[in-house]
C-alpha cells in the first residue's frame, strides 16, 4: 500500500474532516464508502484481529439508540459484534484508516493524522 486508505460514510462529518485535511496537504489517499461499496468482510475480520470489536463498535450514535434492546444485548463478542456491523455499517467507528506503514487508526485527530503522513506528500 502505497498511500492511506480511508473506510467510512461521505456524509460523515469526522470522514469529511479527515478527508479535507489529507487533501490540504495534497496527500493522495483512496476512500471508501460503506454506503456505496459496503462494508469488506476481509477488512472487517483484520480490523477486529487488529484493534478489537468494541474499539469499533461506535454505541454514542443514533443508529446503536434505534436498535432494539434485544439487538443491543446480543452483541456480547466478536462474532456478534461483526454481524451487527456488518448489517448497520453506520455503527462502525470512522474514519478507519488504514496507513501505508501497516498502522490501522480509528476517528481523526490532527496530531494522528500528522505523525502518520510525516514521510508522505
Amino acid at each position: 500500500m502505497r498511500h492511506p486508505v480511508l473506510y467510512g460514510i461521505s456524509n460523515c462529518d469526522t470522514v469529511k474532516r479527515a478527508r479535507a485535511w489529507l487533501e490540504d496537504r495534497g496527500i493522495e489517499h483512496s476512500f471508501h464508502d460503506f454506503k456505496k461499496a459496503g462494508v469488506p468482510g476481509d477488512r472487517m475480520d483484520h480490523w477486529i484481529a487488529a484493534l478489537g470489536w468494541d474499539a469499533l463498535l461506535n454505541r454514542q450514535g443514533t443508529t446503536w439508540r434505534k436498535l432494539g434492546d434485544a439487538d443491543k444485548a446480543a452483541v456480547i463478542d466478536a462474532a456478534s459484534a461483526r454481524a451487527t456491523m456488518m448489517a448497520h455499517a453506520s455503527l462502525i467507528r470512522r474514519p478507519i484508516v488504514e496507513w501505508p506503514s501497516g498502522d490501522i487508526t480509528i476517528g481523526f485527530t490532527h496530531d494522528s493524522f500528522k505523525q502518520h503522513t510525516r514521510d508522505a506528500a
